[in-house]
């Protein structure tokens, strides 16, 4: 895949980035190698390849599912100017 210098512009202009016309012609250059780089990335065989998340084999340590926090709304809302049943409450807005 080669770029060409509109197109380069045009990435520039979407990226909001100003780019003068020399600044294009050495990111031509850059971008078409970056592609290259990709396109032999899509030569490797990965067929038997298992996907992973890490090249060391690890177990995801977890937490136990527990509440370790709350059962203090009532101190929560005590500070409230208006609350009941420990809920804040708040003026009715009509527009």
């Amino acid at each position: 895949m080669s770029i060409d210098k509109d197109t380069v512009k045009r990435v520039a202009r979407l990226a909001r980035l100003s780019v003068t016309d020399d600044e294009a012609e050495s990111l031509k250059g850059e971008l078409n190698s970056i592609l290259d780089w990709v396109e032999l990335l899509n030569e490797v065989d990965v067929e038997n390849v298992a996907p992973m998340t890490s090249v060391v084999t690890q177990e995801m340590r977890k937490r136990a599912d527990g509440v370790t926090d709350g059962g203090y709304a009532s101190v929560v809302t005590s500070n409230a100017p208006a609350h009941e049943d420990n809920y804040f409450m708040v003026p009715k807005v009509i527009e």
